[in-house]
């Protein structure tokens, strides 16, 4: 098991990205194929939930587009991640917050942190 999971370290190259966790609002910059052509697309929302560590690791992040809540699942050690850029520091008190889900307009803001 060991030996499989060294392997898996070696071949995946690791970005330096910063720390963030639920509750963050952050900017995804992905790069997206369209037929020959590459560009890259900004994703802007709040990080609801980090799961998994280390190849495996994944983050999803949550906006409301046209009055629609969005998901997307970003892998943090895809080649398709550009940059990631921190907005703001959320204050929560839970390591998924799924509670957003059900929640619209002022109610689902989340208060920023003090640095």
């Amino acid at each position: 098991m060991d030996l499989v999971k060294f392997v898996e370290e070696q071949s995946v190259e690791k970005k330096q990205f910063p720390t963030f966790k639920a509750g963050d609002t952050v900017s995804v910059h992905y790069k997206i194929r369209e037929g020959n052509k590459e560009r890259v697309q900004l994703y802007q929302g709040v990080v609801i939930q980090r799961n998994s560590t280390g190849n495996n690791e994944t983050f999803t992040v949550r906006k409301v587009s046209n009055g629609i809540g969005v998901e997307r699942i970003f892998p943090i050690n895809s080649p398709n991640i550009d940059k990631i850029e921190v907005n703001s520091v959320g204050k929560v008190r839970r390591s998924k917050l799924y509670y957003l889900r059900a929640l619209t307009g002022k109610a689902a803001r989340i208060k920023s942190k003090r640095v």
